[in-house]
């Protein structure tokens, strides 16, 4: 029986999905931060230190963050002092970090390329794992989670921010039409790429609810999972423990 997975709106063969979507983020890692600017109208910025201060990262500490290709979290989370390991599959968005962090003057940082499906890290090597904005476009998303549960320690915590679906009502609705209509169109006139947009918005409406996904976290192992909504679930912060 064939593997098939979500690539916005398209089912598609599993095998195609890694390649595609590393097409997508090397279409856009130059842009990356007026994408984000684009899809959320600027509050990427605002849920980005919600999320890192619910983390509460503290000096001394080892922290993954995955799919943090351009850096946005992980330069957030050294400034508590933690050690930080930035990984993304894409090594374009890579570079695209390890030069704002040049540009920054910031030192300490590990780059690392890595599927979230196929860490090479060792078993219980990290305090915490991160990851933003990144889960909804991993090809098998339980596979990555219990990856996540391996790599951390004992006492590990496990951070994810991600799109969601609004509970609002009507606001659903504004959004909706907004992200599919306004987001490609500005996607062509700042980076003249429209279907690099239009899947990233197709790919929030595949991804799953919230309960669905805190179900996800909790059978890959980790336990006390919790779910923040921000604007009435637009987006969420979801959270777990490894005991």
């Amino acid at each position: 029986m064939t593997d098939t997975v979500s690539f916005g709106y398209e089912n598609i063969d599993a095998s195609e999905k890694t390649g595609r979507v590393g097409e997508v983020f090397s279409n856009v890692a130059r842009r990356y931060d007026l994408m984000n600017d684009a899809m959320s109208g600027g509050m990427h910025r605002l849920w980005k230190d919600r999320f890192v201060r619910r983390l509460k990262p503290r000096a001394g500490e080892q922290v993954l963050d995955m799919a943090g290709g351009t850096g946005d979290i992980a330069f957030r989370i050294q400034r508590s002092g933690a050690q930080v390991t930035v990984s993304d599959i894409n090594a374009d968005m890579l570079a695209v970090g390890m030069e704002r962090a040049q540009k920054k003057g910031l030192t300490g940082l590990v780059w690392s390329e890595q599927n979230a499906e196929t860490l090479t890290f060792s078993d219980r090597q990290f305090d915490a794992y991160t990851i933003a904005f990144g889960i909804r476009n991993v090809t098998h998303i339980q596979q990555a989670l219990g990856e996540a549960h391996r790599v951390l320690k004992r006492g590990g915590r496990f951070f994810c921010l991600e799109f969601s679906t609004t509970l609002w009502p009507g606001f659903a609705e504004v959004y909706d039409a907004y992200s599919h209509h306004m987001v490609p169109k500005l996607g062509k006139l700042l980076a003249n790429d429209a279907d690099s947009y239009r899947y990233l918005i197709e790919s929030i409406r595949r991804f799953p609810d919230m309960p669905t996904f805190e179900g996800m976290i909790g059978k890959a192992g980790f336990v006390r999972t919790q779910v923040e909504p921000l604007l009435g679930g637009l987006v969420a912060i979801h959270s777990g423990w490894k005991i």
